[in-house]
Parts: structure tokens; C-alpha cells; sequence
């Protein structure tokens, strides 16, 4: 492992302490940033240099091992990876239900050290692993068009990646974020002006592209015209509607009403009631 794990080791004893960092010292990928007396100085330690690991003891004055994290949590700063340190095996299973990385007992030998300090390079080693499986799938899916979980799916069936002509998501850009939305969640998409509408169940985005470009890209047996300016999702279509003066309209799950333009009514009509 190249990048060393920033490290904070809290323990009201100082022999304690001391001896956990001249073990620690033998590991080269360890940095030791600070060393607290107690629970509230574990906070601010942890707030002020949010570390990648933290050997935490348990029974301390004032706040104890198990507060420490849970006012880690509660205050929304980013926990470590804990290892519990304690002369104390009564609070193993404890340790283990606040989600610790392992749990020592006092004074650690170096043999067990090790493995703990194995199983956290492993653990970090599993998580970088499946950022970069994450993002190679994301650019698979920008590529093909395919779904993230489709493509998941096929990678785990060891079967090839297929190429859908037709998008699974639209990749939409805004104030220089890009935002990734499924295909499937579109009720329909609308134009205002030089612009797209794309309407989801929570949501609306704004896209620079023509229709002709959408419909490139959307599968037509999920998406339909239903006016020069109206695509629309066919699974959420609920009900094709006429009114007294010959105009056609239709009823949206989330009960919007879309208006159907004459030349686009037979087409509509058909997919609605197929």
C-alpha cells in the first residue's frame, strides 16, 4: 500500500499509548498524526484532521470509547476506521455492532497487531477495488448506453457487454456537474425554446437538444411523439382523452395533462390502446 493511513491513537493510560505507537512505529504505511488523553480530545482530533484510522480505548473519563463514535456520527464528521483497544474482552461484541474494524485486547502483541492492521489493508483495498470497478462501468455506460446495473449484471454473468442503439440514460449537463438520468424514469420531455424539459417523478432537467436528436436515442417502443413539441414515456401514459372540441389530450400518472396534437392523435391512440 503506497499511501500511508493517517492514525490517531486515544488512551487515557500513557504507557498505553506509548506502546501502541512503538509498534505501530514498525509499519511504514502507519502515520501517527496525533495522540489524545481522552474522548472529547478524540473529537477535535477527529475534526480537525479527519485520519483514516483511529485506535480508540474504551473506558476513558468523561466520554468513553463507544460515545466517541456515536458523536462522530451525530455531529456528521467523517468516521475512521476504529479498532477498539480495551483490557476488557466483555465489550467485544459491542465493538463489532458500531461497525469497528477489529477489536484488541490490552497490551497487543505484535502477531495480533499485524493481523488487525492486515485486515484494515484489505478492507481499503476491497473499497478502492470497487470505486474503480464503479467508475469503469459508468464509462462503459456512457459508451454502449447501457444502464449501470445492466452492464453490472452482465460483467457478473461473465457474459459480454452488449451495445443498445438506444440510450438507457440521458447524461444531462448543468453548472458543470453532469447528472445521470435513467431513461425509464422519464414521464415525457418537452421544449421550451432552444431547450429540452425532461420531466421525471421528482424532478426537471434542463438539456440543449433537438427532438430529432431525442428520438434518436430513445427507444421508440417506450417513447412516443404526441405533439411537435412532446415526447412521451408510454408507461405512464394512464388515459387518452378527447374533448368537445375535437382536441385529444393525455393523462399522466402524476395526472398531468399532455396535449395531443392532431397529427400525432391515430399514432398515440394506437400505442395507448395496444
Amino acid at each position: 500500500m503506497s499511501k500511508k493511513l493517517s492514525t490517531i491513537i486515544v488512551d487515557d493510560e500513557p504507557l498505553a499509548r506509548k506502546g501502541l505507537a512503538v509498534r505501530l512505529e514498525d509499519h511504514k504505511d502507519i502515520d501517527i498524526i496525533a495522540q489524545c488523553t481522552n474522548g472529547r480530545e478524540a473529537l477535535e482530533a477527529v475534526r480537525a484532521y479527519q485520519p483514516d484510522l483511529l485506535f480508540l480505548d474504551i473506558q476513558m473519563p468523561g466520554l468513553n470509547g463507544f460515545e466517541v463514535v456515536e458523536a462522530i456520527i451525530e455531529q456528521g464528521l467523517t468516521l475512521p476506521m476504529v479498532v477498539f483497544v480495551t483490557a476488557f474482552d466483555q465489550y467485544a461484541m459491542q465493538a463489532f455492532e458500531v461497525h469497528a474494524q477489529d477489536y484488541l485486547l490490552k497490551p497487543a502483541d505484535e502477531q495480533r497487531l499485524a493481523q488487525t492492521l492486515d485486515k484494515i489493508r484489505l478492507s481499503i483495498s476491497s473499497e478502492v477495488n470497487a470505486a474503480h470497478k464503479s467508475k469503469l462501468i459508468r464509462l462503459v455506460s456512457d459508451v454502449t448506453g447501457n444502464d449501470c446495473d445492466k452492464i453490472l449484471q452482465e460483467l457478473e454473468n461473465n457474459e459480454p457487454v452488449s451495445i443498445s442503439s438506444y440510450s438507457d440514460v440521458l447524461a444531462i449537463k448543468d453548472a458543470g456537474e453532469v447528472s445521470r438520468v435513467p431513461v425509464k424514469d422519464i414521464l415525457w420531455i418537452d421544449a421550451a425554446g432552444d431547450y429540452m424539459c425532461v420531466h421525471t417523478h421528482d424532478s426537471t432537467h434542463i438539456l440543449r437538444k433537438t427532438m430529432k436528436q431525442l428520438e434518436e436515442v430513445l427507444d421508440p417502443r417506450r417513447f412516443l411523439r404526441s405533439h411537435r413539441s412532446t415526447i412521451v414515456n408510454k408507461s405512464y401514459i394512464d388515459k387518452f382523452c378527447s374533448q368537445l372540441n375535437g382536441e385529444y389530450y393525455l393523462v399522466m400518472s402524476n395526472g398531468k395533462e399532455l396535449k395531443v396534437s392532431r397529427s400525432y392523435k391515430e399514432k398515440v391512440k394506437k400505442a395507448v390502446v395496444a
